[in-house]
């Protein structure tokens, strides 16, 4: 099968690997706690801070007037006196997300980043996003769909699932043998 992706001709591969979250893990650094984050196959991603989103960006075709929406850091709040965490109490909205976590893929490699179904079942979610290289910080928005959304610090609230690629970036690197356009059997006039 192949896909013309940014005038790019890109071909399937059934040599996706999915790695494991113990090989994943070795690509992720500030895991916080390896024993609930590493799982089967994903890593858990976690808050480490969260922003308001100033309500001013600008997109443009050539990138020459683009301006990325600002950011306000909001601080968390102590809810109960014993709590040694804090929380961020969020309203319907939309927000910046930065995680503890860095990515650092090799060329080979891409990682798909999904909402945590907890998330998902508390009211909120982010798009799931495909990253490649170095990733520092691991940024994602934040859309809270319900009233208000409590988040504690370091909440888990997504999972990352790397894949290697090697063979695919091979095939997609090698040029393709001309094919002529005449059917066999087909007489030229």
């Amino acid at each position: 099968m192949r896909i013309v992706d940014a005038f790019r001709v890109v071909r399937y591969s059934p040599n996706m690997q999915l790695l494991s979250g113990k090989d994943a893990a070795n690509h992720i650094t500030g895991i916080i706690h390896p024993k609930y984050q590493v799982h089967g196959f994903s890593v858990h991603l976690t808050v480490r801070k969260i922003y308001a989103i100033d309500p001013v960006g600008k997109l443009d075709f050539g990138g020459g007037e683009y301006v990325p929406a600002g950011r306000l850091p909001i601080a968390p709040c102590q809810l109960r006196p014993e709590d040694n965490y804090l929380w961020w109490e969020l309203d319907k909205d939309c927000y910046f997300v930065e995680c503890n976590e860095t990515l650092n893929l090799a060329a080979d490699q891409v990682a798909l980043i999904e909402p945590e179904d907890r998330l998902l079942r508390a009211g909120a979610w982010h798009a799931p996003i495909f990253v490649r290289g170095h990733v520092d910080p691991v940024e994602l928005l934040l859309t809270v769909g319900v009233l208000q959304l409590r988040v504690k610090e370091n909440a888990r609230i997504a999972r990352v699932r790397l894949f290697s690629i090697g063979e695919m970036m091979k095939s997609a690197g090698r040029p393709r043998k001309s094919s002529s356009a005449k059917p066999k059997g087909s007489k030229a006039k």
